[in-house]
């Protein structure tokens, strides 16, 4: 299993990004959260297979239908077992 842990950048809150995330992460099978940080970014914590979570990666470059996203970050590590349930919007 793998897990990304992402930060995105640019105009990414009130414009239905994270329960747009949840909707890929739902149908890609991956779990973890999407919230908004006091900075006006938005944070992603995914975990699942690799595939699945580069595929959420290009989905979070190009965000929601509203959203003008400038740039993610990545931060890419590999763990024993998925510790989530489910994806989660916080």
């Amino acid at each position: 299993m793998t897990k990304v842990l992402l930060k995105i950048y640019g105009k990414v809150q009130g414009v239905f990004f994270r329960d747009s995330a949840k909707q890929m992460a739902d149908e890609l099978g991956i779990v973890g959260y999407a919230k908004n940080l006091s900075d006006g970014t938005v944070e992603i914590e995914a975990e699942g297979e690799k595939e699945g979570l580069k595929r959420m990666v290009n989905w979070c470059k190009l965000g929601s239908r509203l959203a003008k996203v400038e740039r993610v970050e990545e931060h890419w590590e590999e763990i024993p077992s998925m510790s989530k349930k489910r994806f989660e919007i916080l």
